[in-house]
């Protein structure tokens, strides 16, 4: 599992999680996205372009 704290919001992933490669995340505790890290489309929820910059950014990071 990896849990990333990043712009008020909790990213994690499982690893040995189901396909596709996705990344969950929260804010106050509640899920609002599921994001498909491959395909680079939600799969629950809505992305903001603040999430996705910070997707972007953890992916360059190494971090997801």
């Amino acid at each position: 599992m990896g849990k990333v704290r990043r712009g008020g919001y909790v990213f994690i992933t499982w690893v040995g999680d189901h396909d596709p490669k996705h990344v969950h995340v929260f804010k106050n505790g509640k899920e609002v996205l599921k994001w498909n890290l491959e395909a680079q489309v939600a799969i629950e929820g809505k992305a903001t372009k603040k999430i996705k910059k910070l997707i972007a950014e953890l992916l360059r990071e190494g971090k997801l």
